[in-house]
């Protein structure tokens, strides 16, 4: 399998905006934004000033899309400090509306690369990571795309604690080998897999997308990884 392993100077990819947004939307882009909106300066960021409590923990999804998985762990873990990564400014408006009705208030958000905020992060800073169906880049042409390489590998084991557990779906059968074959390659990570069924199946505390329902509907069957961060 053909790695991508350098780094290059384009990292985001994709759409940054869809159909205008609602007027509702755009007020919580204008107003609400800007307070979540994670600092990007030119020295690390300081977690714990981003929050108005205390944070037991700090956990990352790269991608959230809609912000269902996002929303739902935020609401149900009201201790941990999330931080989320979407460039595409339509699901963060549609995220922002579902924290504004729940009234969470533990969550992030960064609204570019992922690359740049993990460049920013403190070195074993986060407890859990999410990656939950990113964009498979099926062509061949396009595999440098896609997010799992060794080098962003390389960015999640440096922000990523001791024993921190990382997940990631996919219902791509292409991009999960991609997946699967990097991170047994890695040095940093384990799989934590021991049956089929740890990887088939999605835990309860693994709340299900919008993509992933798509996926499932059109008879699609995808995988659960989750891996662990060794020991330094």
């Amino acid at each position: 399998m053909t790695t991508d392993v350098s780094p290059r100077k384009r990292i985001l990819f994709g759409r940054r905006r869809g159909k205008p947004l609602r007027k509702g939307q755009q007020v919580l882009i204008d107003e609400a934004l800007p307070k979540l909106t994670v600092p990007i300066s030119n020295g690390e960021i300081d977690l714990s000033a981003l929050f108005k409590k205390e944070m037991a923990d700090y956990w990352l999804e790269i991608g959230f899309g809609s912000g269902e998985h996002l929303s739902w762990q935020a609401e149900h873990n009201p201790e941990i400090g999330f931080i989320g990564c979407e460039p595409f400014l339509n699901g963060v408006a549609t995220l922002l509306g579902k924290l504004t009705k729940s009234g969470v208030d533990n969550v992030r958000i960064h609204n570019d690369a992922a690359e740049i905020l993990l460049d920013k992060l403190p070195a074993g800073s986060i407890s859990r990571g999410f990656l939950l169906f990113p964009d498979p880049w099926p062509k061949t042409s396009h595999h440098k795309r896609r997010f799992v390489s060794s080098l962003n590998i390389e960015r999640l084991a440096h922000v990523l604690k001791d024993g921190a557990e990382l997940r990631i779906g996919t219902d791509h059968t292409g991009y999960g080998e991609w997946i699967l074959w990097h991170f047994l390659n890695s040095e940093q990570f384990d799989w934590q897999a021991e049956t089929a069924e740890d990887w088939r199946v999605r835990p309860a505390d693994w709340p299900p997308t919008r993509y992933e329902q798509k996926a499932l509907a059109k008879g699609l069957r995808p995988v659960y990884y989750r891996f662990r961060r060794r020991p330094r």
